[in-house]
């Protein structure tokens, strides 16, 4: 009995010390040393102190690297000082017509006119006028930046810090043409290189969001299509996404779509148009905004690679009802289309548009928000689109806001909680969204 007792209690010795031996072997592995097929395109850095600072040209794309259908790449590091990973697979929506006086000797977009009702009798039941800031903005928050200029570099700085803290890692900039602006602001396309540069700087992609213009054509796209990529597509911060064929292309959105008939985009968007970028230097992935159910079959026969919603108000409009998306969902997967549903953490337009508070959606302290990026969830989208970093005329921003009261306005807020919650909130999902991700593609 005492001998076998012996033998036990040496077995038990050499399997501790086994262990022992194992966990401090494991504990001197990097990540590099054969675990790196355990989470297919990401790329893995060691401690912050011996960090390599990721660049595009250590990015590569290789066919057995990443999921089908996936962006070029699905997580990096980040170049800056924090130990931030942001996703490829999560885009944020940005704005970049706001003036201040210090740096456009005039407010732009601050001063946002109050839009009249177009039935005269509700009109004239609403205010008129527009705001006059710095006390009185055209948004119901106020930012804690101030009313600022997009033309200061330290906003956009600023801008990139967030959305990196927000791990989004591709930001869809309003864009419009040379000279060509929105109907109440300036044109603001010569501001789209030191985006990119601040951009890079923070390891976040640019893809354009192509808004709908005066004269907007299927014509006047191409043209668009083909400066886009001449001036930025080499670029270190320019998008590209893996297409299901295995193509890395450029990703487009394009806002009100619907304004242009289905025949008119097919001779852009299809192989046999007229003037087709179908395989040429110019291809990309372009999507569609669906705002009623028909929208859909006219995306499909335009030639548009995907679908997105945009809208941040939940019932507002076909495509921006969560209840809707299962459906939408499966027409696009019946199509071979991307479905890109955009989530937002609420919607308050009344300082633009007074008269519309019945589309108002309150934040409930990020319930909301978390209601909405888990419908989004629901579905199994490649992307998500997040609406938005800084529309702060529709309420729709993530952006960090302040209390802010004064002798005429009381603005929302974010309390209890601080300036970086819908940062922080966006952070926690996006990286949830890709753990689930990954088990959707095992």
């Amino acid at each position: 009995m005492t001998r076998l007792r012996r033998k036990a209690l040496v077995a038990l010795f050499l399997f501790t010390l086994f262990i022992f031996g194992t966990m401090m072997g494991l504990r001197t592995l990097k990540p590099s040393d054969g675990f790196s097929d355990l989470a297919p395109g990401m790329d893995f850095i060691g401690d912050k102190s011996e960090r390599r600072r990721l660049d595009v040209k250590d990015v590569v794309v290789s066919p057995g690297q990443f999921h089908m259908g996936s962006s070029d790449t699905k997580v990096v590091f980040t170049k800056s000082d924090r130990d931030y990973s942001i996703f490829y697979d999560v885009h944020i929506f940005y704005y970049l017509w706001y003036g201040s006086p210090s740096m456009d000797n005039k407010y732009i977009h601050w001063d946002h006119v109050l839009v009249p009702h177009w039935d005269p009798k509700i009109a004239a039941s609403h205010a008129q006028g527009r705001h006059t800031p710095p006390d009185d903005i055209a948004s119901s928050f106020y930012p804690e930046l101030g009313p600022y200029s997009s033309r200061d570099p330290k906003v956009l700085e600023s801008h990139m810090a967030q959305i990196e803290a927000a791990a989004a890692g591709v930001l869809v900039l309003s864009w419009y043409p040379p000279g060509v602006a929105d109907d109440h602001g300036e044109p603001t396309e010569d501001l789209v290189p030191a985006v990119m540069d601040a951009a890079h700087r923070h390891s976040i992609k640019v893809a354009f969001h192509i808004q709908p213009y005066k004269g907007r054509t299927d014509q006047s796209m191409h043209d668009n299509i083909k400066y886009i990529i001449d001036k930025y597509g080499k670029h270190g911060a320019f998008y590209r996404f893996r297409s299901s064929t295995g193509r890395v292309l450029p990703l487009f959105y394009v806002y009100d779509s619907y304004l242009t008939p289905p025949e008119s985009w097919a001779e852009l968007l299809s192989a046999k148009g007229s003037h087709s970028i179908r395989g040429t230097p110019y291809d990309g992935i372009f999507v569609a905004l669906i705002v009623e159910e028909r929208h859909k079959h006219d995306i499909l026969a335009s030639g548009f690679d995907g679908i997105y919603t945009y809208f941040a108000s939940n019932g507002f409009s076909f495509g921006s009802s969560h209840q809707n998306w299962k459906a939408i969902k499966a027409f696009c997967d019946a199509n071979n289309l991307l479905f890109i549903p955009s989530v937002g953490p609420g919607y308050v337009d009344t300082a633009v548009r007074p008269w519309n508070n019945h589309n108002t959606r309150n934040r409930v302290n990020g319930r909301y928000y978390e209601t909405s990026l888990q419908a989004a969830l629901s579905v199994r989208p490649e992307i998500v689109t997040i609406t938005s970093f800084n529309q702060w005329h529709e309420g729709t921003q993530i952006e960090k806001a302040v209390p802010k009261k004064t002798v005429t306005r009381l603005y929302l807020d974010y309390l209890p909680n601080q300036p970086a919650h819908y940062l922080e909130i966006t952070r926690q999902w996006a990286e949830n969204f890709n753990k689930e991700k990954d088990k959707w593609l095992m």
